[in-house]
């Protein structure tokens, strides 16, 4: 019995079409749900796992900074002790037992430079002078580390822990800022007893020498505990003091063992936690394990994205902690507010494509109820009913338009993917220029604060040199060659001489002069420096190499300068190769950057690559104790610079050195 097509359509209209639409409906819901979720958890995880990187990236770079704020200081402290005890001024009261003297200029120096410690020792190390408690004197120091050190006529400095016996030695005011109540922290191990009394010191010492005889030895420091100056002097440079929602984005703490002596964390009054203790993981991590800690922590009242490393003493002991943080709240907030939007922007596009789903669905329920229509009627025999074969059906279009549609959202996908990588180099680029930008503020105020200290330096102990000069030789003068002493007025003379010559290098690095331009030829004056050095013995084994470039053309520079530069680096090849070797000199005109090259090779034993982002810091030498200033490749950098140049340098230990000096050239402007 044939069926006929109205009659069909009217039983299958109603639920199964409904039915059908409920379906669709259901399962694009389900795949869009579940994809909803799948992109929701991954996409959590991948902003805040990129998030956290980099905000622990910058925590890791910030300790660095902190690290060097920390040695600044000690450096600082080295320094003030070496160049007292190197004056002869005191090395003569010392000898005359001028104790008053003694005491008098000390205190002055501990005054100036702020320092908490400053005591003189005799050369057996008994304690003979103390500026900041003068009454307690006459006991044995030499069991101290640094003082032991110095005793053997080494120059020292680093961390120490002082038992409040000799803190009260020192004074009693330092032993009492040193005692620190111990305060209950949230998550921090059991340390046992209700408060600390031994302090932690930055601390050097250095030997007091007349003619290779020990005099003594002075020693020197700062005591840390409630000493804020570093902790403040890091939050300042490196999180410049940021807030969020009143709460300190960065914080900077210094640990003696696990307790918080200076630090500007603060505690839930708003003071400074001082008496408050690491947690147990940091402390585990740390102390105890000597490892360097890069994760979230919580510090006090809060939870922090973190970095700790250990304080070590003199001899290698952990001694301490110190340590930078960066609140955590911002990163996850910022993490949440990204997620929200993503959440935002699926449930609209989730109501978005249910209401096309909704309405697309008669589109393609017509077509297959006419397929249905067409299955039951050849079912119920009526072979004649065919079903017209369009190319461009609904069914078709339909297909097209997906195909159209995941198209589009690749391309979207695409755009998206590119503007994420674009953003990320830009912000790459950004913090590149940042870091870039804090480490010339950090190096120039480092370079600006040893040029004040060598200018009031050199200023102090200029005068009293030429005196000792003049004077030595009017007496060498008045006795004679025949004399006994003369030798020993020559050694006065000879040092003394050395002395001036290190104290002009301090005043030409505190003072540079400004270069006189003129047009010069960077050949001529590499000659002439050439021929006055190679006259002296020390390049008597030495084979000088030459390849100078005939085509260069002339520069604007000073030529003494110039000069100095040359015969600085030249010179030290020569030490370099202990007077034998080749030196390879050679200059060439790149034409594409405008600049001259002069490149000065030489065969030397090379310098350690750990030395060389040093070589050209103030005061730093690889050359043994009293052979250099360190103050040559310094000066020579500086005056290059205001040149508008470069020195760059390669070098292989056992292999030799290169540094090649870059020069601008271009027309003397009218």
């Amino acid at each position: 019995m044939k069926i006929s097509a109205a009659s069909l359509k009217e039983r299958i209209s109603g639920f199964r079409i409904s039915s059908l639409r409920t379906e669709l409906i259901i399962s694009f819901l389900a795949v869009i749900l579940i994809g909803g979720l799948l992109s929701l958890t991954l996409g959590t995880k991948l902003v805040e796992s990129t998030i956290i990187s980099l905000a622990q990236a910058k925590v890791k770079h910030d300790l660095a900074s902190a690290w060097m704020v920390y040695n600044k200081k000690l450096d600082s402290i080295r320094i003030v002790i070496d160049l007292t005890a190197a004056r002869e001024g005191l090395q003569e009261a010392l000898q005359a037992q001028q104790y008053d003297v003694l005491q008098l200029r000390l205190s002055r120096i501990r005054e100036k430079y702020n320092l908490d410690i400053l005591t003189l020792t005799d050369d057996k190390g008994i304690a003979i002078i103390r500026t900041h408690n003068p009454v307690i004197r006459g006991d044995d120091q030499s069991d101290d580390e640094l003082v032991s050190k110095a005793l053997k006529g080494k120059i020292v400095s680093g961390t120490e822990i002082i038992s409040r016996e000799e803190l009260l030695k020192e004074g009693e005011d330092l032993a009492e800022r040193a005692r620190v109540q111990i305060m209950a922290t949230p998550r921090a191990a059991y340390r046992g007893g209700n408060q600390e009394v031994n302090g932690m010191v930055l601390k050097a010492a250095a030997p007091l020498m007349s003619q290779g005889r020990l005099l003594g030895v002075l020693y020197g420091g700062v005591l840390l505990n409630r000493n804020y100056e570093i902790v403040d002097r890091v939050k300042e440079i490196v999180f410049r003091g940021e807030e969020y929602k009143g709460l300190q984005i960065g914080t900077s703490t210094i640990f003696q063992h696990d307790l918080r002596i200076s630090t500007n964390v603060r505690d839930p009054r708003g003071k400074r936690a001082i008496g408050t203790l690491l947690s147990e993981e940091v402390n585990r991590a740390v102390l105890k394990e000597g490892k360097a800690w890069l994760d979230r922590a919580f510090v006090v009242t809060d939870w922090y994205i973190t970095a700790y490393e250990p304080i070590r003493s003199v001899n290698g002991e952990i001694i301490g902690v110190l340590y930078v943080g960066m609140l955590e709240r911002p990163y996850y907030d910022l993490r949440n507010r990204v997620m929200l939007t993503f959440i935002g922007i699926a449930f609209l596009s989730t109501v978005i494509l249910l209401t096309i789903l909704y309405f697309s669905t008669s589109r393609i329920i017509k077509p297959l109820q006419e397929m249905v229509i067409a299955t039951k009627m050849i079912a119920g025999g009526d072979l004649s009913h065919k079903i017209a074969t369009r190319s461009r059906d609904e069914v078709g279009i339909l297909s097209e338009s997906f195909n159209l549609m995941v198209d589009d959202l690749q391309r979207a996908h695409d755009e998206l993917t590119e503007s994420g990588r674009i953003l990320e180099e830009k912000v790459e680029e950004r913090t590149q220029e940042l870091r870039e930008i804090q480490d010339h503020l950090i190096q120039s105020e480092k370079l600006a604060s040893l040029g004040k200290l060598s200018a009031g330096i050199a200023h102090e102990i200029n005068n009293p040199l030429g005196g000792i000069l003049m004077y030595s030789h009017l007496l060498l003068e008045e006795l004679g060659a025949e004399s006994p002493s003369s030798e020993n007025l020559k050694k006065i003379i000879r040092e003394t001489t050395r002395c001036k010559n290190i104290v002009r290098g301090l005043l030409e690095f505190a003072r540079p002069r400004e270069p006189e331009m003129s047009q010069v030829r960077v050949n001529e004056i590499l000659q002439y420096t050439l021929a006055i050095m190679e006259k002296q013995a020390l390049f008597q084994n030495i084979k000088i190499n030459k390849s100078l470039s005939p085509s260069l053309p002339t520069a604007l520079a000073d030529a003494a300068q110039l000069q100095q530069v040359f015969m600085n680096i030249i010179l030290n090849a020569a030490e370099a190769m202990n007077g034998r070797g080749t030196l390879f000199l050679r200059t060439e005109l790149d034409e594409e950057k405008n600049t001259i090259e002069v490149e000065i090779t030489d065969t030397g034993s090379g310098i350690a690559k750990e030395n060389l982002a040093r070589l050209f810091e103030p005061f730093f030498s690889t050359k043994p104790v009293g052979e250099g200033t360190g103050l040559g490749l310094a000066i020579s950098y500086g005056i290059i610079k205001r040149h508008e140049g470069d020195i760059k340098i390669k070098s292989e230990v056992g292999r030799g050195t290169t540094l090649i000096v870059t020069l601008p050239y271009r027309e003397n402007p009218q």
